[in-house]
């Protein structure tokens, strides 16, 4: 086996010592961008949940998944803009944390904390940039910024539909006492995933909508 991930408490002293820094720092970019656009921030993902991991056997520390909403009513800035120009300013800043300059990938961009004396990663931030509306017909939904490598291109693109089941699936997964397993099944999940490019929050939704499939006689 590659990996061996284990569940790290969100009240440990280096997660909170992290997440902490990690506040700063979006303070810091906040102010720096509130010319440009504005931004609320949310923690989503295994850092919402305390179902934070790490990866006890290779070079992979725990991770923390924000969602970014920018404020912009009135569409004055491209999906383009809005990320590029959050990723400058991230990269002025996150490195007085210890962090590299930012990743940017399909759907994230990602900052990392690198023990490079050992080759490992000690910590990352996942950073997905949403817009949450109302359709025509009175739906709630959400889209996020998507960039095409091949193209280089960004665009906002819809949440697929199972995006919208997962919360109602995990509280179900609670109601019937089922968490026991889905932490088996995100840590199997994890263990047994080698492509780099699949996030924390993929695997999560993965583990959620198999151990509602396992489960529900629906």
């Amino acid at each position: 086996m590659k990996h061996d991930f284990k569940f790290i408490s969100k009240h440990s002293p280096q997660v909170k010592s992290a997440y902490s820094d990690l506040m700063e720092i979006l303070s810091l970019v906040h102010d720096d961008l509130r010319k440009q656009y504005t931004f609320q921030h949310k923690p989503v993902g295994s850092y919402s949940r305390n179902m934070i991991t790490y990866d006890a056997k290779s070079n992979i520390g725990f991770d923390f998944d924000i969602n970014i909403y920018p404020n912009d009513e009135e569409n004055r800035f491209t999906a383009k803009q809005i990320k590029l120009l959050f990723k400058q300013s991230l990269d002025k800043f996150a490195h007085r944390y210890g962090y590299d300059f930012a990743e940017d990938s399909t759907r994230v961009l990602t900052i990392k904390v690198k023990d490079r004396k050992n080759s490992r990663i000690l910590h990352s931030v996942d950073f997905a940039f949403v817009n949450d509306y109302e359709d025509d017909d009175g739906y709630d939904c959400q889209e996020y910024i998507h960039y095409n490598k091949k193209q280089n291109a960004y665009s906002w693109s819809e949440q697929s539909q199972g995006f919208y089941m997962l919360p109602e699936r995990f509280q179900w997964i609670k109601d019937n006492g089922l968490k026991g397993a889905l932490y088996t099944l995100y840590i199997r999940r994890k263990n047994n995933n080698d492509d780099p490019n699949k996030h924390s929050r993929s695997l999560f939704a993965e583990a959620v909508n198999a151990c509602y499939n396992e489960n529900c006689d629906e």
